[in-house]
């Protein structure tokens, strides 16, 4: 990435993947500000400025939305696990603050909150699924799309399929999908193939008694603790069949005990979840799909009373810290 020197240079780069412009005259939201930040390091890396107009011709208007860039500095660091360092800048009195962020490790997409964001020129969205799977493949072939010796269609549970069915069907609005055969549904989202079975139509649809013969290693266990000291947990299920049999279990697991916090804006105070659903579901989503299969260990959820975190093998984890 171009090491930017002056204020000159700034004002005539170009808005994209790689440069952001907020005014941000008083104040900018910090939540939002990590994710801008997530979305450079996805992208390769980028500068963050602070005090400067996005639409040119560009301007220096001055920004004061972080008077303490060292503490945010470290704040950001801490959400993204990549580098990032900042530069301070004086123009006709107004002063410039950017952030540089580090391009994301090979193989791996930066996340805040559980989710990998992305620049689409200067929107801000969600990092698309193609996207995703490019990036993870980077360090290796896809293990989950080879197929598993001896799987048929018999050790896949019908419950988890009609389960995956009604998603599916939902979430692209195509109603030939409830009309499709087991089969061909699952041929259809790449879970099987002419060759057979693949380890992902485990992963999402297996039965218990599959899933303990041909993929043994892939429980997962949700506990919940009322601290963080050692022994035993209060709650602790252990799930080892298909995704989309324990999916919902898991997020109702979660929900008896998501307490409401409650923030101020104006005359007016509103309650919000502790843990937001989208959120959570995404998180466990990217820890079932990326996780290494071939190592030892289980995806573990863990919530205690003011955080959940969530972990795999391989090298994913997701945490999340009631807002105080």
């Amino acid at each position: 990435m171009h090491k930017v020197e002056t204020i000159e240079e700034l004002l005539n780069a170009k808005e994209d993947e790689q440069y952001q412009f907020k005014e941000a005259k008083t104040r900018f939201d910090s939540g939002e500000a990590a994710r801008c930040c997530c979305a450079l390091a996805n992208c390769g890396g980028g500068k963050l400025v602070f005090g400067i107009t996005d639409k040119h011709p560009r301007q220096v208007v001055g920004s004061k939305a972080f008077n303490q860039p060292e503490r945010t500095r470290k704040g950001l660091i801490d959400k993204l696990r990549v580098m990032v360092d900042f530069q301070l800048y004086e123009h006709e009195g107004e002063g410039v603050l950017v952030f540089a962020v580090a391009s994301r490790p090979i193989g791996l997409p930066v996340q805040v909150d559980g989710v990998a964001w992305w620049y689409e020129g200067d929107s801000l969205i969600p990092m698309p699924e193609e996207i995703r799977r490019g990036i993870y493949a980077e360090n290796g072939y896809d293990f989950s799309g080879d197929v598993c010796g001896g799987a048929t269609l018999s050790d896949l549970d019908d419950k988890a399929i009609s389960v995956f069915r009604k998603t599916w069907t939902t979430y692209s609005g195509n109603k030939r999908l409830e009309t499709l055969s087991v089969e061909q549904l699952l041929r259809d989202c790449g879970a099987i193939t002419d060759d057979g079975v693949t380890y992902a139509a485990l992963i999402l649809f297996g039965t218990k008694k599959s899933m303990r013969k041909l993929l043994p290693r892939s429980e997962v266990i949700f506990e919940y603790r009322s601290s963080e000291a050692a022994g035993p947990a209060a709650q602790r299920d252990e799930f080892t069949e298909g995704f989309f049999n324990y999916n919902e279990r898991i997020w109702e697991l979660i929900n008896l005990r998501n307490d409401k916090q409650h923030y101020q804006n104006g005359l007016f105070v509103f309650p919000i979840d502790t843990f937001n659903e989208r959120v959570v579901r995404e998180a466990l989503l990217n820890a079932i799909s990326h996780r290494d299969y071939q190592l030892a260990g289980s995806v573990f959820v863990r919530q205690f009373r003011d955080k959940l975190v969530v972990e795999s093998p391989g090298g994913f984890r997701y945490e999340k810290h009631r807002k105080t």
